[in-house]
């Protein structure tokens, strides 16, 4: 499976990247690969690490401004004119997208991949993975607005919740039917 993560390429604490580093670990010992922004820096890195230190493929997919920030050895690296270009070709060389703790680019992705899905321009099963509770607040937002008729596909159409990095790839995995 290539599974595309958007996350933040800052320098988080343990309650954030030890979650990352279990993920990372979880897809590369699956021998999936990491679709992701390419930056060798933060929460970025900690996860690029995991996925190449237990064996799977890295793809990454930067901007030309953040070109500097890119990390080297990768397996494939595809350098984007703006964001929006980059965040194309993020979901178009991805089978699947997971949604970890990030800032506001993750969150102008996240719901980017929402709203193509909302309105049935890709089937790619997404899932938002809420660790340490950071998106409680977004989950609550979510489902007013499913409760309230926002959303014209239900809200568990659109997006899974996985309060763990095991929860996440398993539903992944049943979702594409891969082992």
């Amino acid at each position: 499976m290539r599974i595309c993560v958007f996350l933040s390429a800052a320098d988080l604490d343990d309650r954030y990247t030890r979650p990352a580093r279990e993920f990372a670990k979880l897809l590369g010992k699956g021998g999936h690969t990491l679709v992701w922004g390419s930056s060798d820096v933060g929460l970025m890195k900690v996860v690029a690490d995991g996925v190449q230190e237990a064996g799977g493929r890295l793809v990454g997919v930067s901007v030309r401004f953040l070109a500097s920030t890119v990390r080297p050895g990768v397996d494939e690296m595809v350098i984007a004119e703006d964001l929006s270009e980059r965040k194309k070709l993020l979901l178009e060389k991805a089978d699947a997208v997971v949604i970890m703790v990030g800032g506001t680019g993750t969150l102008d992705e996240a719901t980017e991949i929402l709203e193509l899905k909302k309105h049935g321009h890709t089937e790619k099963p997404v899932v938002l993975l809420n660790t340490a509770g950071f998106y409680d607040g977004l989950k609550e937002q979510f489902r007013r607005m499913d409760d309230e008729g926002f959303l014209p596909r239900p809200l568990t159409d659109l997006v899974f919740f996985a309060e763990e990095p095991v929860g996440a790839l398993a539903y992944l995995e049943e979702s594409l039917g891969t082992p």
